[in-house]
Protein backbone atom coordinates (compact mmCIF):
# COMPACT_ATOMS: atom_id res chain seq x y z
CA UNK A 1 0.00 0.00 0.00
CA UNK A 2 0.91 3.88 -0.48
CA UNK A 3 0.75 6.33 2.51
CA UNK A 4 0.21 9.96 1.26
CA UNK A 5 2.29 13.31 2.61
CA UNK A 6 0.68 15.60 4.78
CA UNK A 7 1.83 18.61 5.82
CA UNK A 8 2.84 17.60 9.34
CA UNK A 9 3.31 21.68 11.11
CA UNK A 10 2.06 21.25 14.47
CA UNK A 11 -0.79 18.58 13.86
CA UNK A 12 -1.18 16.08 12.74
CA UNK A 13 -4.22 14.83 9.82
CA UNK A 14 -5.44 11.91 8.14
CA UNK A 15 -3.15 9.33 6.10
CA UNK A 16 -4.54 8.55 3.27
CA UNK A 17 -4.07 4.73 2.60
CA UNK A 18 -4.70 3.12 -0.41
CA UNK A 19 -4.97 -0.95 -0.09
CA UNK A 20 -3.87 -3.06 -3.54
CA UNK A 21 -7.51 -3.76 -4.18
CA UNK A 22 -8.07 0.02 -5.19
CA UNK A 23 -9.82 0.69 -1.90
CA UNK A 24 -8.96 3.64 -0.04
CA UNK A 25 -9.55 4.52 3.61
CA UNK A 26 -8.44 6.85 6.27
CA UNK A 27 -6.48 6.44 8.64
CA UNK A 28 -6.42 9.20 10.89
CA UNK A 29 -4.43 10.30 13.85
CA UNK A 30 -4.97 12.84 16.43
CA UNK A 31 -3.47 16.20 16.43
CA UNK A 32 -1.16 16.89 18.41
CA UNK A 33 0.88 19.73 20.18
CA UNK A 34 3.83 20.37 18.58
CA UNK A 35 5.27 22.03 22.05
CA UNK A 36 7.50 19.98 24.12
CA UNK A 37 5.79 18.21 26.75
CA UNK A 38 5.71 19.69 30.55
CA UNK A 39 5.96 17.58 33.32
CA UNK A 40 2.61 15.95 34.51
CA UNK A 41 2.03 16.53 38.26
CA UNK A 42 4.46 15.63 41.20
CA UNK A 43 3.45 18.70 43.09
CA UNK A 44 0.50 20.24 45.47
CA UNK A 45 -0.93 23.08 43.98
CA UNK A 46 -0.66 25.23 47.01
CA UNK A 47 3.31 23.91 46.70
CA UNK A 48 3.67 25.14 43.03
CA UNK A 49 1.82 28.85 43.33
CA UNK A 50 4.66 28.96 46.55
CA UNK A 51 7.80 27.67 44.81
CA UNK A 52 9.05 31.48 45.19
CA UNK A 53 7.93 33.02 47.95
CA UNK A 54 10.41 32.35 50.15
CA UNK A 55 12.93 34.06 48.05
CA UNK A 56 10.36 36.65 47.02
CA UNK A 57 9.61 37.75 50.60
CA UNK A 58 8.12 41.00 51.25
CA UNK A 59 7.56 41.36 47.36
CA UNK A 60 3.80 41.95 46.83
CA UNK A 61 1.87 38.74 45.91
CA UNK A 62 -1.83 40.21 45.62
CA UNK A 63 -3.13 43.19 45.64
CA UNK A 64 -6.86 44.28 46.36
CA UNK A 65 -7.15 46.59 43.32
CA UNK A 66 -9.96 49.04 45.08
CA UNK A 67 -8.21 49.86 48.35
CA UNK A 68 -4.39 48.81 47.68
CA UNK A 69 -4.41 46.19 50.18
CA UNK A 70 -1.34 44.14 49.62
CA UNK A 71 -0.52 40.47 50.89
CA UNK A 72 3.12 39.82 50.48
CA UNK A 73 4.51 36.64 49.42
CA UNK A 74 6.14 36.11 52.76
CA UNK A 75 2.56 36.48 54.56
CA UNK A 76 0.92 34.63 51.75
CA UNK A 77 2.92 31.07 52.55
CA UNK A 78 2.45 32.18 56.71
CA UNK A 79 -0.86 33.00 56.12
CA UNK A 80 -2.12 29.89 53.88
CA UNK A 81 -0.14 27.52 56.51
CA UNK A 82 -2.18 29.05 59.01
CA UNK A 83 -5.08 29.04 57.52
CA UNK A 84 -4.71 25.36 56.96
CA UNK A 85 -3.65 24.48 60.91
CA UNK A 86 -6.73 26.39 61.81
CA UNK A 87 -9.24 24.50 59.61
CA UNK A 88 -7.26 21.11 60.83
CA UNK A 89 -8.13 21.98 64.41
CA UNK A 90 -11.76 22.72 63.76
CA UNK A 91 -12.08 18.67 62.72
CA UNK A 92 -11.56 19.85 58.96
CA UNK A 93 -9.64 16.84 57.62
CA UNK A 94 -8.43 15.49 54.21
CA UNK A 95 -11.10 14.82 51.65
CA UNK A 96 -13.70 17.51 53.33
CA UNK A 97 -15.05 20.77 51.33
CA UNK A 98 -14.84 24.68 51.90
CA UNK A 99 -17.17 26.47 49.38
CA UNK A 100 -15.78 30.10 48.59
CA UNK A 101 -19.17 32.68 47.95
CA UNK A 102 -16.96 36.03 47.31
CA UNK A 103 -15.68 38.29 44.52
CA UNK A 104 -11.84 38.06 43.36
CA UNK A 105 -10.13 39.56 46.60
CA UNK A 106 -6.56 38.88 47.78
CA UNK A 107 -7.44 36.89 50.66
CA UNK A 108 -9.47 34.63 48.26
CA UNK A 109 -6.18 33.33 47.92
CA UNK A 110 -5.43 32.34 51.29
CA UNK A 111 -8.62 30.41 51.83
CA UNK A 112 -8.39 28.46 48.87
CA UNK A 113 -4.84 27.51 49.15
CA UNK A 114 -4.85 27.13 52.96
CA UNK A 115 -7.60 24.50 52.22
CA UNK A 116 -5.71 22.46 49.77
CA UNK A 117 -2.40 22.50 52.55
CA UNK A 118 -5.32 20.87 55.07
CA UNK A 119 -5.89 18.69 52.12
CA UNK A 120 -9.49 19.55 51.74
CA UNK A 121 -11.47 20.65 48.26
CA UNK A 122 -12.11 24.01 47.35
CA UNK A 123 -15.55 24.73 45.73
CA UNK A 124 -16.22 28.33 44.49
CA UNK A 125 -19.46 29.74 43.83
CA UNK A 126 -20.83 32.57 41.89
CA UNK A 127 -21.58 35.57 43.62
CA UNK A 128 -24.88 36.09 41.68
CA UNK A 129 -25.99 32.58 42.57
CA UNK A 130 -29.43 32.81 44.72
CA UNK A 131 -29.81 31.42 48.09
CA UNK A 132 -31.71 28.28 46.67
CA UNK A 133 -28.84 27.72 43.46
CA UNK A 134 -26.12 28.28 46.30
CA UNK A 135 -28.20 25.87 48.66
CA UNK A 136 -27.79 23.57 45.56
CA UNK A 137 -24.34 23.43 45.06
CA UNK A 138 -23.52 23.40 49.01
CA UNK A 139 -25.15 20.38 49.44
CA UNK A 140 -24.14 18.53 46.02
CA UNK A 141 -20.71 19.28 47.22
CA UNK A 142 -21.40 18.34 50.72
CA UNK A 143 -19.30 21.32 52.10
CA UNK A 144 -18.56 21.87 55.92
CA UNK A 145 -17.43 25.39 55.81
CA UNK A 146 -18.70 28.57 53.72
CA UNK A 147 -16.67 31.81 53.49
CA UNK A 148 -18.32 34.98 52.16
CA UNK A 149 -18.41 38.63 52.32
CA UNK A 150 -20.54 40.94 54.58
CA UNK A 151 -22.38 41.69 51.71
CA UNK A 152 -23.21 38.29 51.00
CA UNK A 153 -23.93 37.14 54.20
CA UNK A 154 -27.41 36.90 54.89
CA UNK A 155 -27.79 34.94 51.67
CA UNK A 156 -24.93 32.76 52.46
CA UNK A 157 -26.17 31.98 55.88
CA UNK A 158 -29.76 31.31 54.44
CA UNK A 159 -28.16 28.86 51.99
CA UNK A 160 -26.25 26.99 54.32
CA UNK A 161 -28.87 26.55 57.02
CA UNK A 162 -30.47 24.77 53.86
CA UNK A 163 -27.70 23.17 53.16
CA UNK A 164 -26.27 21.90 56.02
CA UNK A 165 -23.39 23.62 56.05
CA UNK A 166 -21.40 23.62 59.72
CA UNK A 167 -20.27 26.88 59.98
CA UNK A 168 -20.11 30.45 57.85
CA UNK A 169 -17.55 32.63 57.83
CA UNK A 170 -17.18 36.06 56.39
CA UNK A 171 -13.62 38.21 54.89
CA UNK A 172 -13.48 41.32 57.27
CA UNK A 173 -16.04 41.90 59.86
CA UNK A 174 -19.82 41.41 60.74
CA UNK A 175 -22.05 41.11 63.08
CA UNK A 176 -23.54 37.49 64.20
CA UNK A 177 -20.43 35.86 62.04
CA UNK A 178 -17.12 34.35 62.51
CA UNK A 179 -14.45 36.46 61.19
CA UNK A 180 -12.16 34.73 58.67
CA UNK A 181 -8.73 35.97 60.52
CA UNK A 182 -9.73 33.59 63.63
CA UNK A 183 -8.34 30.69 61.38
CA UNK A 184 -4.95 32.53 61.04
CA UNK A 185 -4.96 34.21 64.57
CA UNK A 186 -3.65 30.92 66.69
CA UNK A 187 -0.76 28.94 68.14
CA UNK A 188 -1.70 25.78 66.48
CA UNK A 189 1.07 23.85 65.20
CA UNK A 190 1.23 23.33 61.58
CA UNK A 191 -1.26 21.06 59.63
CA UNK A 192 -0.12 17.45 59.33
CA UNK A 193 -1.35 16.19 56.47
CA UNK A 194 -1.45 12.78 54.65
CA UNK A 195 1.54 12.01 51.77
CA UNK A 196 0.59 14.09 48.99
CA UNK A 197 -0.68 12.32 46.06
CA UNK A 198 -1.43 13.39 42.62
CA UNK A 199 -4.52 11.64 42.50
CA UNK A 200 -6.13 13.94 45.38
CA UNK A 201 -8.66 16.32 44.52
CA UNK A 202 -8.14 19.97 45.16
CA UNK A 203 -11.10 21.60 43.64
CA UNK A 204 -14.56 21.33 42.93
CA UNK A 205 -15.97 23.86 40.31
CA UNK A 206 -19.09 23.65 38.90
CA UNK A 207 -20.29 23.70 35.61
CA UNK A 208 -22.94 22.31 33.19
CA UNK A 209 -21.02 20.41 30.93
CA UNK A 210 -22.03 19.82 27.59
CA UNK A 211 -25.60 19.58 28.57
CA UNK A 212 -28.46 19.47 31.62
CA UNK A 213 -28.02 20.95 35.25
CA UNK A 214 -24.69 22.35 36.74
CA UNK A 215 -22.48 19.66 38.18
CA UNK A 216 -19.40 19.10 40.07
CA UNK A 217 -16.33 18.81 38.12
CA UNK A 218 -13.34 16.86 39.97
CA UNK A 219 -10.11 18.40 39.76
CA UNK A 220 -7.14 16.86 41.31
CA UNK A 221 -4.04 18.31 42.11
CA UNK A 222 -2.22 16.97 39.59
CA UNK A 223 -4.87 18.15 36.63
CA UNK A 224 -4.92 21.84 37.98
CA UNK A 225 -0.70 21.45 38.07
CA UNK A 226 0.02 20.28 34.87
CA UNK A 227 -2.39 22.46 33.30
CA UNK A 228 -0.83 25.81 34.98
CA UNK A 229 2.47 24.35 33.38
CA UNK A 230 0.54 23.44 30.28
CA UNK A 231 -0.51 27.60 30.17
CA UNK A 232 2.65 28.66 31.16
CA UNK A 233 4.17 26.96 28.28
CA UNK A 234 2.30 29.30 25.83
CA UNK A 235 1.12 32.55 28.07
CA UNK A 236 5.22 33.35 28.88
CA UNK A 237 3.92 34.59 32.80
CA UNK A 238 6.84 36.83 33.82
CA UNK A 239 8.51 37.33 37.62
CA UNK A 240 7.84 41.08 36.70
CA UNK A 241 4.47 40.97 35.17
CA UNK A 242 1.30 42.80 37.07
CA UNK A 243 -1.61 40.33 36.51
CA UNK A 244 -4.86 42.31 36.89
CA UNK A 245 -7.46 39.42 37.78
CA UNK A 246 -11.46 40.53 36.88
CA UNK A 247 -11.91 37.09 35.66
CA UNK A 248 -13.61 35.25 38.29
CA UNK A 249 -11.57 33.10 40.46
CA UNK A 250 -14.66 30.94 41.35
CA UNK A 251 -14.30 29.68 37.11
CA UNK A 252 -11.11 27.98 36.81
CA UNK A 253 -10.16 30.91 34.08
CA UNK A 254 -9.80 32.96 36.97
CA UNK A 255 -8.11 30.58 39.34
CA UNK A 256 -5.71 28.28 37.76
CA UNK A 257 -4.97 30.66 34.66
CA UNK A 258 -4.88 34.05 36.32
CA UNK A 259 -4.64 33.65 39.92
CA UNK A 260 -2.22 30.21 40.28
CA UNK A 261 -0.21 30.61 37.02
CA UNK A 262 0.88 34.11 38.05
CA UNK A 263 1.93 33.03 41.68
CA UNK A 264 3.74 30.02 40.18
CA UNK A 265 5.77 32.78 38.14
CA UNK A 266 6.28 35.03 40.47
CA UNK A 267 3.95 37.99 39.67
CA UNK A 268 1.58 40.42 41.30
CA UNK A 269 -1.76 39.30 41.08
CA UNK A 270 -3.90 42.95 41.38
CA UNK A 271 -7.87 42.05 42.28
CA UNK A 272 -11.36 43.50 40.98
CA UNK A 273 -14.36 42.13 42.20
CA UNK A 274 -16.63 43.41 39.11
CA UNK A 275 -15.60 44.39 35.82
CA UNK A 276 -16.47 48.13 35.54
CA UNK A 277 -14.85 50.08 32.39
CA UNK A 278 -13.51 52.74 33.95
CA UNK A 279 -12.05 51.05 37.13
CA UNK A 280 -10.89 48.41 34.84
CA UNK A 281 -8.53 50.84 33.21
CA UNK A 282 -7.97 53.12 35.89
CA UNK A 283 -6.32 49.51 37.69
CA UNK A 284 -4.04 49.15 34.45
CA UNK A 285 -3.17 52.79 34.99
CA UNK A 286 -2.62 53.14 38.76
CA UNK A 287 -0.53 49.54 39.02
CA UNK A 288 0.92 49.43 35.64
CA UNK A 289 -0.30 46.18 34.81
CA UNK A 290 1.08 43.94 31.78
CA UNK A 291 -1.05 41.24 31.38
CA UNK A 292 -4.65 40.47 31.90
CA UNK A 293 -7.83 38.06 30.81
CA UNK A 294 -11.15 39.64 29.34
CA UNK A 295 -14.59 37.85 27.87
CA UNK A 296 -15.09 39.00 24.71
CA UNK A 297 -17.66 41.99 25.76
CA UNK A 298 -14.96 43.11 28.02
CA UNK A 299 -12.78 43.28 25.04
CA UNK A 300 -15.28 45.18 22.47
CA UNK A 301 -16.15 47.64 25.13
CA UNK A 302 -11.82 47.78 25.40
CA UNK A 303 -12.03 48.08 20.90
CA UNK A 304 -14.57 50.89 20.95
CA UNK A 305 -15.27 52.93 24.02
CA UNK A 306 -13.93 56.40 24.24
CA UNK A 307 -13.06 56.07 27.95
CA UNK A 308 -10.11 54.18 26.90
CA UNK A 309 -8.81 56.94 25.08
CA UNK A 310 -8.60 58.65 28.56
CA UNK A 311 -6.23 56.39 30.49
CA UNK A 312 -2.85 55.42 29.92
CA UNK A 313 -3.09 51.28 29.10
CA UNK A 314 0.67 51.02 27.39
CA UNK A 315 2.22 49.34 30.51
CA UNK A 316 -0.13 46.08 28.61
CA UNK A 317 1.86 43.67 26.72
CA UNK A 318 -1.03 40.78 26.86
CA UNK A 319 -4.30 40.65 26.62
CA UNK A 320 -5.72 37.30 26.36
CA UNK A 321 -9.64 36.40 25.63
CA UNK A 322 -11.75 33.78 26.52
CA UNK A 323 -15.19 32.39 27.66
CA UNK A 324 -16.01 32.49 24.14
CA UNK A 325 -15.04 33.41 20.64
CA UNK A 326 -14.52 36.72 19.85
CA UNK A 327 -14.42 38.27 16.10
CA UNK A 328 -11.20 38.49 14.01
CA UNK A 329 -12.25 42.38 13.13
CA UNK A 330 -12.83 43.43 17.03
CA UNK A 331 -10.08 41.05 17.99
CA UNK A 332 -7.74 43.45 15.47
CA UNK A 333 -9.22 46.73 16.75
CA UNK A 334 -8.61 46.16 20.40
CA UNK A 335 -4.89 44.74 19.62
CA UNK A 336 -4.64 48.31 17.57
CA UNK A 337 -6.13 50.20 20.37
CA UNK A 338 -4.53 49.08 23.29
CA UNK A 339 -0.65 48.45 21.30
CA UNK A 340 -0.67 45.18 22.87
CA UNK A 341 -0.92 41.50 21.84
CA UNK A 342 -4.47 40.18 21.98
CA UNK A 343 -4.92 36.43 21.41
CA UNK A 344 -7.76 33.85 22.36
CA UNK A 345 -8.12 30.66 23.64
CA UNK A 346 -10.38 27.73 24.46
CA UNK A 347 -10.65 26.09 27.64
CA UNK A 348 -13.11 23.62 29.86
CA UNK A 349 -13.84 23.56 33.25
CA UNK A 350 -13.76 19.83 32.76
CA UNK A 351 -9.80 20.66 31.38
CA UNK A 352 -8.73 22.29 34.12
CA UNK A 353 -8.74 25.68 32.15
CA UNK A 354 -6.51 25.84 28.55
CA UNK A 355 -6.82 23.39 25.56
CA UNK A 356 -5.48 25.88 22.93
CA UNK A 357 -4.27 29.10 23.55
CA UNK A 358 -2.90 31.72 20.69
CA UNK A 359 1.10 32.04 20.43
CA UNK A 360 2.50 35.77 21.68
CA UNK A 361 4.11 36.02 19.26
CA UNK A 362 1.65 35.12 16.21
CA UNK A 363 -1.65 35.11 17.09
CA UNK A 364 -4.33 34.29 14.58
CA UNK A 365 -7.14 36.72 14.30
CA UNK A 366 -10.48 35.05 14.69
CA UNK A 367 -8.53 32.00 16.13
CA UNK A 368 -8.49 30.57 19.83
CA UNK A 369 -4.94 29.07 19.01
CA UNK A 370 -2.87 25.64 18.93
CA UNK A 371 -3.02 22.97 21.38
CA UNK A 372 -1.41 23.50 24.65
CA UNK A 373 1.58 20.67 25.33
CA UNK A 374 0.73 17.09 26.69
CA UNK A 375 -2.45 18.06 24.57
CA UNK A 376 -4.10 15.94 21.57
CA UNK A 377 -7.57 16.84 19.70
CA UNK A 378 -10.15 15.34 17.62
CA UNK A 379 -12.40 16.97 15.15
CA UNK A 380 -14.81 14.01 14.50
CA UNK A 381 -18.02 14.05 12.06
CA UNK A 382 -21.17 14.43 14.55
CA UNK A 383 -23.81 12.64 12.72
CA UNK A 384 -20.80 9.79 10.50
CA UNK A 385 -18.89 9.25 13.50
CA UNK A 386 -15.49 10.13 11.08
CA UNK A 387 -12.39 11.90 12.15
CA UNK A 388 -12.02 14.93 9.65
CA UNK A 389 -8.79 16.55 8.47
CA UNK A 390 -7.59 20.23 8.07
CA UNK A 391 -10.77 22.86 7.16
CA UNK A 392 -13.30 20.78 7.60
CA UNK A 393 -15.60 21.33 11.25
CA UNK A 394 -17.15 18.60 13.51
CA UNK A 395 -17.01 18.04 17.18
CA UNK A 396 -13.78 19.00 19.05
CA UNK A 397 -12.47 15.92 21.25
CA UNK A 398 -9.58 16.28 23.41
CA UNK A 399 -7.33 14.25 25.40
CA UNK A 400 -4.76 14.94 27.69
CA UNK A 401 -3.32 14.82 31.15
CA UNK A 402 -5.33 18.01 32.74
CA UNK A 403 -9.15 16.59 32.38
CA UNK A 404 -10.98 15.86 35.44
CA UNK A 405 -11.52 12.77 37.31
CA UNK A 406 -15.43 13.07 36.60
CA UNK A 407 -18.30 14.89 37.53
CA UNK A 408 -18.96 14.35 41.22
CA UNK A 409 -21.31 11.46 42.16
CA UNK A 410 -22.82 11.25 38.54
CA UNK A 411 -21.12 8.52 36.90
CA UNK A 412 -23.74 8.47 33.72
CA UNK A 413 -22.75 12.30 32.97
CA UNK A 414 -19.13 11.28 33.20
CA UNK A 415 -19.74 8.80 30.41
CA UNK A 416 -21.42 10.75 28.56
CA UNK A 417 -18.53 13.31 28.36
CA UNK A 418 -15.37 11.35 28.49
CA UNK A 419 -15.26 7.62 26.41
CA UNK A 420 -13.39 4.66 27.11
CA UNK A 421 -10.30 5.76 25.41
CA UNK A 422 -10.11 9.30 27.50
CA UNK A 423 -11.34 11.69 24.62
CA UNK A 424 -13.33 14.45 26.36
CA UNK A 425 -16.74 15.19 23.76
CA UNK A 426 -16.71 18.69 23.80
CA UNK A 427 -19.89 19.68 21.94
CA UNK A 428 -18.38 22.69 20.07
CA UNK A 429 -18.06 22.77 16.39
CA UNK A 430 -15.05 23.32 15.39
CA UNK A 431 -11.74 22.90 12.23
CA UNK A 432 -8.22 23.19 12.52
CA UNK A 433 -6.72 24.95 9.71
CA UNK A 434 -3.47 23.59 8.26
CA UNK A 435 -1.17 25.30 10.50
CA UNK A 436 -2.84 23.70 13.91
CA UNK A 437 -5.10 26.75 14.60
CA UNK A 438 -7.95 25.95 16.08
CA UNK A 439 -11.33 27.90 15.01
CA UNK A 440 -14.78 27.68 17.00
CA UNK A 441 -17.76 27.66 14.41
CA UNK A 442 -20.77 26.86 16.67
CA UNK A 443 -21.77 24.85 19.57
CA UNK A 444 -23.33 21.69 19.46
CA UNK A 445 -23.78 21.58 23.00
CA UNK A 446 -26.57 23.81 24.38
CA UNK A 447 -25.43 25.29 26.36
CA UNK A 448 -26.33 29.50 26.18
CA UNK A 449 -23.22 32.00 26.45
CA UNK A 450 -24.13 35.22 27.82
CA UNK A 451 -21.49 37.76 28.69
CA UNK A 452 -19.17 34.40 28.99
CA UNK A 453 -21.39 33.11 31.75
CA UNK A 454 -23.15 29.74 31.31
CA UNK A 455 -26.59 29.43 31.55
CA UNK A 456 -28.02 25.63 30.88
CA UNK A 457 -31.52 25.93 29.35
CA UNK A 458 -32.30 22.27 31.00
CA UNK A 459 -32.11 24.47 34.49
CA UNK A 460 -34.34 27.21 33.58
CA UNK A 461 -36.98 24.63 31.58
CA UNK A 462 -37.49 23.07 34.84
CA UNK A 463 -38.09 26.00 36.83
CA UNK A 464 -40.77 27.16 34.17
CA UNK A 465 -42.25 23.58 34.36
CA UNK A 466 -42.95 24.54 38.30
CA UNK A 467 -44.87 27.08 37.36
CA UNK A 468 -49.14 25.80 37.14
CA UNK A 469 -49.82 27.89 33.95
CA UNK A 470 -46.95 25.87 31.93
CA UNK A 471 -47.62 22.74 30.09
CA UNK A 472 -44.26 22.48 28.70
CA UNK A 473 -41.53 24.89 27.33
CA UNK A 474 -38.35 24.83 25.52
CA UNK A 475 -35.43 27.62 25.86
CA UNK A 476 -33.00 28.32 23.24
CA UNK A 477 -30.43 31.10 22.64
CA UNK A 478 -31.56 34.18 20.65
CA UNK A 479 -28.44 36.22 18.89
CA UNK A 480 -27.53 39.22 20.84
CA UNK A 481 -25.08 41.98 19.71
CA UNK A 482 -23.88 43.20 23.23
CA UNK A 483 -24.37 39.92 25.35
CA UNK A 484 -23.48 36.90 22.65
CA UNK A 485 -26.58 35.12 23.21
CA UNK A 486 -29.46 35.70 25.61
CA UNK A 487 -32.03 33.03 26.88
CA UNK A 488 -35.31 33.12 25.30
CA UNK A 489 -38.24 30.56 26.52
CA UNK A 490 -40.87 29.21 24.02
CA UNK A 491 -44.04 27.87 25.99
CA UNK A 492 -46.83 26.36 26.05
CA UNK A 493 -49.91 26.95 28.22
CA UNK A 494 -52.11 24.91 30.24
CA UNK A 495 -53.51 27.57 32.29
CA UNK A 496 -53.55 31.89 31.93
CA UNK A 497 -50.52 33.47 32.25
CA UNK A 498 -48.78 36.83 30.81
CA UNK A 499 -45.05 36.74 29.39
CA UNK A 500 -44.69 39.27 32.43
CA UNK A 501 -45.89 37.21 34.91
CA UNK A 502 -43.05 33.70 33.85
CA UNK A 503 -40.31 36.66 33.37
CA UNK A 504 -40.95 37.57 36.87
CA UNK A 505 -41.28 34.36 37.85
CA UNK A 506 -37.62 33.14 36.84
CA UNK A 507 -36.18 36.40 37.75
CA UNK A 508 -36.69 35.56 41.49
CA UNK A 509 -35.47 32.55 41.10
CA UNK A 510 -32.15 32.71 39.46
CA UNK A 511 -29.03 34.96 39.45
CA UNK A 512 -29.23 38.16 37.09
CA UNK A 513 -27.29 36.58 34.30
CA UNK A 514 -29.80 33.43 33.84
CA UNK A 515 -32.96 35.64 33.33
CA UNK A 516 -34.87 35.26 30.16
CA UNK A 517 -34.74 38.42 27.92
CA UNK A 518 -38.42 36.86 26.58
CA UNK A 519 -41.09 34.73 26.20
CA UNK A 520 -43.16 33.37 23.23
CA UNK A 521 -46.46 31.69 23.70
CA UNK A 522 -46.56 28.76 21.42
CA UNK A 523 -49.49 25.86 20.53
CA UNK A 524 -46.37 23.18 20.85
CA UNK A 525 -42.56 22.68 20.84
CA UNK A 526 -40.97 20.78 18.31
CA UNK A 527 -40.32 17.17 19.84
CA UNK A 528 -38.76 14.03 17.75
CA UNK A 529 -40.86 11.03 17.71
CA UNK A 530 -39.06 9.51 20.72
CA UNK A 531 -39.60 12.59 22.20
CA UNK A 532 -36.70 14.62 22.77
CA UNK A 533 -36.84 17.96 22.48
CA UNK A 534 -35.66 19.17 18.72
CA UNK A 535 -34.19 22.54 19.95
CA UNK A 536 -31.95 23.46 16.55
CA UNK A 537 -35.60 23.90 14.90
CA UNK A 538 -36.18 27.17 17.50
CA UNK A 539 -33.06 28.19 17.82
CA UNK A 540 -32.89 28.68 13.58
CA UNK A 541 -36.28 30.50 13.95
CA UNK A 542 -34.57 32.59 16.51
CA UNK A 543 -32.03 33.53 14.21
CA UNK A 544 -33.75 34.59 11.65
CA UNK A 545 -35.64 36.79 13.81
CA UNK A 546 -32.58 38.40 15.01
CA UNK A 547 -31.22 38.79 11.92
CA UNK A 548 -34.49 40.29 10.49
CA UNK A 549 -35.01 42.81 13.34
CA UNK A 550 -31.15 43.63 12.74
CA UNK A 551 -31.85 44.33 9.04
CA UNK A 552 -35.12 46.24 9.63
CA UNK A 553 -33.07 48.56 12.50
CA UNK A 554 -30.07 49.05 9.55
CA UNK A 555 -33.15 49.83 6.76
CA UNK A 556 -34.64 53.67 6.27
CA UNK A 557 -38.34 54.10 6.27
CA UNK A 558 -39.22 54.26 2.56
CA UNK A 559 -39.96 57.87 2.50
CA UNK A 560 -36.38 58.50 3.35
CA UNK A 561 -35.28 55.77 0.52
CA UNK A 562 -37.36 57.78 -1.89
CA UNK A 563 -36.40 60.66 -1.02
CA UNK A 564 -40.11 61.88 -0.18
CA UNK A 565 -42.27 62.13 2.76
CA UNK A 566 -41.16 64.53 6.24
CA UNK A 567 -38.10 66.61 5.66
Amino acid sequence: MSVGTWPTSGVLPADVVTHGRGVTMAVVHPYRSDLPDVQVGGTSVQSLVLQHAARLGEKPALVDGTTGRTISYRHLASGVERVAAGLVARGFAAGDVLALYSPNLPEYALAAYGTMAAGGIVTGANPMLTVGELAGQLADAKARILVTVPPFLDRASAAAEQAGVEEVLVFGEAAGATSFRQLMAHDHPPAEVATYLDSELAALPYSSGTTGLPKGVELTHSSLVTNVRQSQAVMDFREHDVVLAVAPFFHVMGFNVLLSCSLAAGATVVTLARFDLEAFLQAIERYRATVTIVSPPMATALAGHPLVDSHDVSSLRSLGVGAAPLAADVEQRCAERLGCVVSQGLGMTEAAAMVTVGPLDEPRRGSVGRLVPNTEARVVDPHGGADLGAGRAGELWIRGPQLMRGYRDRAEATAATIDADGWLHTGDLCYFDEDGYLYVVDRLKELIKYQGYQVAPAELEHLLLTHPAVADVAVVPRPDPDAGEVPVAHVVLRGPATAEELLAYVAERVAPYKRLRAVRFTPSVPRAPSGKLARRVLVEAERVRSEQARAAQASPPPELRSGGGNR
